[in-house]
Order: structure tokens, then C-alpha cells, then sequence
């Protein structure tokens, strides 16, 4: 695993696992909240890393998705957009905005956070408690560093956002495994990953390389196990 500090910092040596595991523990100070942001193209392994992070820094972290904030799919179907789920318009982006900000105030005892299960293509309500004593946020998602009235308020309210960009053929052989694993003949899932949404999300994403604070560069990650 290798990180490179974003622009304008230096590249530094390799590092492991561990490494960023104890960069992202400098950032928990009792008593104060900080936010660590995750993203990169689909299949880049952010929900790995991220959820990886978690356990080495439990108790003092809550991981909190993007994906919790997916439109339903009945919504979808009436705005005509299930076809192209996973864009940035099917997400409720003002709804991730507020959430992002009601965690910052930690005026309340506890926060309940949704969640995105893959088995069912459905996020889950209130899923995911956050209690106001926890130091660190770790939130990952597709579109943390956009531009935009709207996406473009994510990045004020994180402290430090890392862009995972693996190797392309590894990202892309994760991906079609994964829609593959989730019901999608592999013809279907090799052309939305290279050219369909998945492909264009990806284009895009890729433009806001620029925006974080470190490059972080993963190995082979294995496939996301159904329903996580």
C-alpha cells in the first residue's frame, strides 16, 4: 500500500495498513470531533479501507456512509433514473450535507445515521447509531470532493478527505466481480463498469483527484461480501 500526499506535498516512501491507521489516529483528540474522508472511482476500495480503519480504531470511530443516502428505488423509477443509480443525482446529497453537519454540532446524545445494504439495493433508516462522544467520523463515498451548491459544502466539513485510487485493471476486475456477485450477467457487468454509469461516475470522480489531502494507492482487495 503506498500514499502520496496530495497537492502541493512531497510523495513520501511506501507505507502498510498500519501506517494509515496511525495517521488517521492523529486525528482523534478526546474531548473534540474530527472527520476523515474516504473516496475514489466505484471499486477503488474505499468501503474496504474505511471499514478496516474502523476496526483498528475502535471504539474511538463511527463509519458513516455516503451510500446510506441513496434515493429509494421507487423514487428512482419515478424520476425515470434507476437505470443510471449510483450517478450523482440519485442521492440525496442535501440530506448527506445535514447529516455531516448535525454530527458536527454533537448536540444531541445520539445521532442514528442510515445505512446502504447491497442485498436488497435499499438503504436502511436510522441504521447506524453515532454517539456524541465519538471523536472520530470516517465517511466514504463517490462524491466527497465535487463541486456544486450542494456537493461542494462536503469537503469544507471534513478535516482531511484521502482519495484511494488503485491500480485501473484491479479497480475494474473488482467492480464487474461485484455486479457480477450482485445478480448481473457478466457481459451486463463489464459494459456499465467501463462505459456505462459506473464508467462515467469514474471519469468524473477521477477530475477531483486533485482536491484531497493524500493519494492513498491499495493492493488486490477481495470482492464485497453480499449485503455489506
Amino acid at each position: 500500500m503506498r500514499v502520496e500526499q496530495g497537492p502541493p506535498g512531497e510523495v513520501p516512501a511506501a507505507v502498510s495498513l498500519n501506517e494509515l491507521t496511525a495517521a488517521a489516529r492523529q486525528l482523534i483528540t478526546p474531548g473534540q470531533r474530527r472527520f476523515l474522508g474516504i473516496t475514489g472511482a466505484p471499486g477503488a476500495g474505499k468501503s474496504t479501507l474505511a471499514e478496516a480503519l474502523e476496526a483498528a480504531l475502535a471504539p474511538d470511530v463511527v463509519l458513516v456512509s455516503m451510500d446510506g443516502f441513496h434515493l429509494a428505488n421507487a423514487e428512482l423509477v419515478r424520476l425515470e433514473r434507476l437505470e443510471r443509480k449510483g450517478a450523482i443525482d440519485t442521492f440525496d446529497g442535501a440530506g448527506y450535507v445535514n447529516l455531516l453537519r448535525r454530527l458536527h454540532g454533537r448536540e444531541d446524545e445520539v445521532v442514528y445515521a442510515p445505512r446502504f445494504d447491497r442485498s436488497i439495493e435499499e438503504s436502511i433508516g436510522s441504521a447506524i447509531p453515532v454517539p456524541a462522544d465519538i471523536p472520530l467520523i470516517i465517511t466514504e463515498g463517490n462524491y466527497l470532493l465535487m463541486d456544486g451548491p450542494v456537493w461542494g459544502q462536503v469537503r469544507s466539513l471534513l478535516d482531511e478527505c484521502w482519495y484511494v485510487e488503485p491500480n485501473e485493471d484491479q479497480r475494474l476486475s473488482r467492480l464487474i466481480a461485484r455486479h457480477v456477485e450482485f445478480g448481473r450477467s457478466p457481459d451486463e457487468a463489464h459494459e456499465r463498469s467501463r462505459y456505462g454509469t459506473d464508467g462515467r461516475n469514474a471519469e468524473m470522480i477521477m477530475s477531483t483527484k486533485a482536491n484531497a489531502t493524500r493519494i492513498v494507492q491499495l493492493p488486490e482487495l477481495p470482492v464485497k461480501p453480499a449485503g455489506s
